[in-house]
């Protein structure tokens, strides 16, 4: 399966993708997983983001949403999960600034007055060819986007979420077998799986739960916007599937590690790859 070569400027947005990824919006059906519960989620607006959104708030949950600078993404996500019957709170923003992590803390508990998940999403890629062409803000900027922030955001959070009350971090593929082209996205995603597994036992005392979930290539914005045109075309046909995945084929594990029916699971890392192995 081949997707047309394409190219999106950073961040890339969701009315460009060719073909239109899914998020669910005419297949996921709730069951009541969340009732009343509230989800903070980074990169919310698009992608996995909006998938999860959509199915946290079809299983009863508000949502407060944070992205960077993609209005148009993010009022479709707020339009499905009003749509669903839930609230839904936009906060635009770079997640690489510490003090916009607390706020965005802040923000759900003034909007809604509780935190129950805490989805630590957004992240940041840039593919190259070298070492050499690595520039040093960029590796710094990769770092404080994908896991810097994850501390921050858990650090804010975790005094007010009660037993309960679940953490989960979007890992990846690439935790696992990193692809040398993405060598500061892929190291961050390694960091992420270890500070999820060692958080975790951190917090198993107060009831609260820590996860992650490493996606294999998942159709989002991120892909034409980080990645050359012809890798574009050929994205996903490496695993076993021989396509990538939608977004929608990963909220599900993200509803299961959120809810009381996952109130054994701590510490894990769970693969959504389309058959390409984390062992």
């Amino acid at each position: 399966m081949n997707q047309p070569a394409q190219q999106q400027d950073v961040p890339g947005v969701e009315a460009k993708l060719d073909p239109q990824a899914d998020h669910g919006e005419s297949s996921y059906r709730g069951s009541g997983k969340l009732t009343d519960r509230v989800a903070l989620i980074t990169g919310g607006d698009s992608g996995i983001g909006r998938a999860v959104a959509l199915a946290y708030a079809r299983e009863g949950a508000d949502v407060l949403v944070s992205y960077l600078n993609e209005d148009d993404d993010a009022r479709e996500t707020r339009r499905l999960v009003e749509e669903a019957g839930r609230r839904c709170e936009l906060v635009p923003g770079d997640i690489a600034d510490p003090a916009h992590c607390r706020a965005l803390v802040q923000k759900t508990m003034d909007a809604f007055g509780r935190l129950d998940i805490l989805v630590n999403n957004a992240a940041y890629q840039m593919s190259y060819d070298s070492l050499d062409e690595i520039p040093d803000e960029k590796w710094d900027y990769t770092f404080q986007v994908n896991i810097t922030a994850m501390f921050h955001l858990c650090k804010a959070a975790v005094p007010h979420m009660k037993p309960g009350a679940s953490i989960i971090n979007t890992s990846s593929i690439n935790s696992d077998k990193p692809n040398p082209s993405l060598l500061p996205y892929a190291t961050t995603k390694g960091a992420i799986a270890n500070f999820s597994a060692g958080l975790a036992q951190m917090l198993a005392e107060k009831g609260i739960r820590v996860n992650s979930v490493a996606p294999g290539p998942i159709w989002t914005p991120l892909i034409p916007a980080t990645l050359p045109p012809e890798s574009v075309k050929e994205f996903g046909n490496q695993t076993p599937m021989k396509r990538p995945g939608q977004p929608a084929e990963c909220a599900p594990i993200y509803v299961l590690l959120a809810s009381d029916e996952g109130s054994y699971m701590t510490g894990g890392r769970y693969a959504v790859t389309g058959g390409m192995p984390i062992l």
